[in-house]
């Protein structure tokens, strides 16, 4: 019969590395690595030499010339400024779209809810790039039943022209991860205890009561949790625009900023100034997220958080 190791032994004092090493293997070498390199390269540059650059090319530190590039780049900034035009509005829009979803499908008046909690959710399967796809035909007034439809009734829509394109893009965001929020503030009502519904409805609430001072408060860091997730998938902000850019002249090569990063690198082959966009990207995603962060959580604090 073997005995087990004793305590102390070699065996189980690595057995916690056994377990954490590949993962942190591939999270050194799918994230940490390539993150370190697109910094790195958001420092450099590539000098040509010889008539028309064809005398061949190296690879020079640039300092910060990508980034005052990048800031100083009409398209960039507008890009910057869109996109957090385009957060203000869909942030709180999805956040309360995704709680209404979830109190509906936890009251207790709901019909089906498993069906329905699959049909708000199944649209977050849908790959981006797929729903921009089947939206686009539905915006495009000689082929959308929709647009036809509000056509005869006299309201005439173009979702694709000027600045109505944005909507059409958030229409499609909101439609995409509606449900998955919704999800997430579904798992948080769904793991509280039933005994403080129960009990609430003996004490005489009724159910608007039950949602005002329990249900929402039992919700909320759900809701921050998928506000946070929602900030940051806004600034990400990539599929929609891109595929719309065929259907929709509004749509530049600089739309938003991960736009702007992707044409500066595959379209103009100039990589250290869309690495640089890619980085200010980040470092806009980080702050507007820990900014979220420290407000909710000074606003959680007795007497409002202010100091």
């Amino acid at each position: 019969m073997t005995r087990p190791p004793a305590r102390g032994a070699p065996g189980r004092r690595h057995a916690p590395l056994l377990f954490f090493g590949p993962f942190a293997v591939v999270f050194l070498a799918f994230f940490i690595v390539p993150i370190g390199y697109a910094v790195w390269q958001s420092f450099t540059g590539v000098r040509r030499s010889g008539p028309l650059g064809l005398g061949g090319s190296e690879t020079t530190f640039a300092g910060l010339s990508n980034y005052s590039d990048a800031l100083t780049q009409t398209g960039f900034t507008e890009s910057l400024l869109r996109i957090l035009l385009f957060g203000l509005v869909t942030v709180p829009l999805m956040i309360f779209a995704a709680v209404v979803l979830a109190l509906l499908l936890d009251s207790a008046a709901a019909v089906w809810p498993r069906f329905f909690r699959t049909v708000y959710f199944l649209p977050f399967g849908i790959p981006g790039v797929i729903a921009s796809i089947l939206w686009s035909y539905l915006y495009l007034p000689e082929l959308s039943p929709i647009l036809e439809v509000l056509q005869r009734v006299g309201v005439t829509a173009e979702p694709l022209a000027g600045d109505s394109v944005l909507w059409a893009i958030a229409n499609i965001v909101l439609w995409e991860f509606a449900g998955y929020n919704m999800l997430i503030i579904v798992a948080q009502l769904q793991a509280a205890p039933r005994d403080l519904y129960d009990a609430a409805r003996v004490d005489g609430a009724n159910a608007w009561q039950l949602v005002w001072h329990l249900k929402l408060p039992l919700i909320r860091p759900a809701a921050v949790l998928a506000t946070v997730f929602t900030i940051i998938g806004t600034v990400q902000l990539f599929a929609e625009p891109l595929v719309l850019e065929r259907a929709a002249p509004a749509v530049t090569n600089d739309y938003t900023p991960n736009v702007s990063a992707y044409n500066q690198a595959f379209t103009y082959n100039d990589y250290g100034l869309a690495a640089a966009e890619a980085v200010l990207l980040a470092l806009a995603a980080f702050v507007l997220s820990f900014g979220f962060l420290r407000l909710v959580g000074r606003a959680g604090r007795p007497g409002g958080g202010g100091r």
